[in-house]
């Protein structure tokens, strides 16, 4: 049945009807069983009128709409906040009526609400410290429990929770055994080395995850990762049960970003292994890093990222890097859900340093550098592209093209897929890799070729 009412994405059953009593029970229920109420109290309290983000926003630095304003987007929901939820809210719309919660409250909320990339540039720079990701992260959880989420990560997410394949891509286990096979011959063909991608090993010190769509689409930074691993003899698995490292609920869901991490706690526990190594993926890694100590009831389980191992490894003499092999001019990335926290900045250049000879920094990089332009899950909604490539994307294709460089480092598989179609659509003259794709042509291997 065709949507009533016009979305800006395909979703699957949305409410259609009775949606401001709907929206507040979910919103009631959402602050008696979280954490929210006490940041919005906080939240409330301050006049966000400033607009100083809007200087930094990349989005509406091209569409010039308050819409786009961050602290424009968060006042809606503080303000339905303070109306419904607080006494002084409640008392002071007896005395003067109005400021009810209304259907066209939904609709801007629902529309500005997926316009934004949730990257968090804008927190870095409010003069009031106002994090406006954690109001974005709670609109979009209320909207997602009244069924208006983009379908593409509700179909994801609910393969990847009840489907047979237990991941997003739906990649059966023995696809995935059939894939590794193939990417151990290659290279053996091109490094002369034997390097074994290991499978439901019980007992070693890593449980390997990354974005399943890694495996479809990402093969020479599996390749390096592999690699590296094998030469600096770690001990490590890919578990067999779950192995995709995708969480969207980040994205859009408290409940579905718990029971996915829950999933893997339980994985990781199932095969003994004592830490998770995560993959070159940035939203991966936050999820984990970040809320993963919310949802584990038992021992805990460091996390690290493949970039910190790496260098460790190089740092420690046991991985060998050419210098002589990368000679085009490479540029560098800060993915948003690593780097807005100070986290993986150094360790990626100290990593380049090591074996690239022309590498140059992009205008705005590292803590303080611009979204990819595909953030906060909008790179898996397909309906949105065209926003993607002309507003959200727009400031970083600019900075692609005027750094001047061969290849764009992408870690992050999001980052990496908006990358690659902002290069196609600028028609720009370079390419974007992974940090593990250079490392796996550079890397010198004992025994190899």
């Amino acid at each position: 049945m065709e949507n009533k009412r016009k979305y800006p994405y395909y979703i699957e059953n949305p409410t259609e009807h009775d949606r401001v009593r709907q929206f507040l029970n979910i919103f009631a229920a959402i602050l008696e069983t979280s954490s929210y109420r006490y940041i919005l109290d906080l939240y409330s309290r301050v006049t966000m009128k400033c607009s100083r983000c809007t200087s930094v926003c990349q989005i509406y630095s091209v569409t010039k709409d308050p819409k786009d304003i961050p602290c424009h987007r968060s006042n809606i929901l503080l303000k339905i906040y303070k109306r419904h939820f607080t006494l002084g809210g409640w008392l002071k719309a007896k005395l003067t009526g109005g400021s009810e919660l209304t259907e066209t409250d939904i609709d801007e909320i629902l529309e500005s609400y997926w316009n934004c990339l949730g990257c968090g540039r804008c927190v870095l720079f409010c003069p009031l410290g106002i994090d406006h990701r954690i109001i974005l992260r709670l609109g979009r959880y209320i909207l997602s429990e009244m069924g208006i989420v983009p379908k593409n990560l509700l179909i994801s997410t609910r393969e990847q929770l009840q489907g047979e394949t237990r991941n997003t891509s739906k990649v059966p286990l023995k696809g995935l055994k059939d894939t590794l096979e193939f990417l151990e011959e290659e290279i053996e063909e091109i490094k002369g080395v034997k390097v074994k991608f290991p499978i439901e090993v019980f007992d070693a010190e890593y449980a390997f995850f990354t974005p399943v769509s890694d495996y479809l689409v990402e093969p020479d930074t599996l390749m390096g990762i592999a690699c590296v691993l094998h030469e600096g003899n770690v001990k490590w698995t890919i578990p067999g049960g779950n192995f995709d490292g995708v969480n969207y609920g980040l994205f859009y869901s408290d409940s579905v970003l718990g029971e996915v991490l829950r999933s893997l706690i339980n994985e990781v526990r199932r095969v003994r292994a004592k830490k998770i190594l995560v993959g070159e993926c940035g939203h991966s890694y936050r999820a984990i890093k970040d809320f993963l100590p919310t949802y584990n009831d038992g021992e805990e389980i460091p996390v690290v990222n493949i970039m910190e191992l790496t260098l460790q490894l190089i740092e420690e003499g046991k991985i060998e890097l050419d210098k002589d092999v990368i000679k085009q001019r490479v540029t560098y990335h800060d993915p948003c859900n690593i780097t807005r926290l100070d986290r993986l900045i150094e360790e990626p250049r100290k990593i380049i340093k090591h074996f690239i000879k022309d590498f140059v920094e992009l205008e705005s990089h590292g803590k303080y550098g611009l979204c990819c332009g595909g953030g906060g899950g909008t790179v898996a909604v397909d309906e949105v592209h065209p926003y993607r490539m002309k507003v959200s994307g727009k400031k970083k294709a600019e900075e692609f093209k005027s750094s001047g460089a061969d290849i764009v480092i992408t870690p992050c598989s999001n980052c990496k897929k908006q990358a690659g179609e902002l290069i196609a659509h600028y028609k720009l003259p370079m390419r974007h890799a992974g940090l593990h794709d250079l490392i796996f042509e550079a890397m010198k291997m004992k025994g190899g070729k």
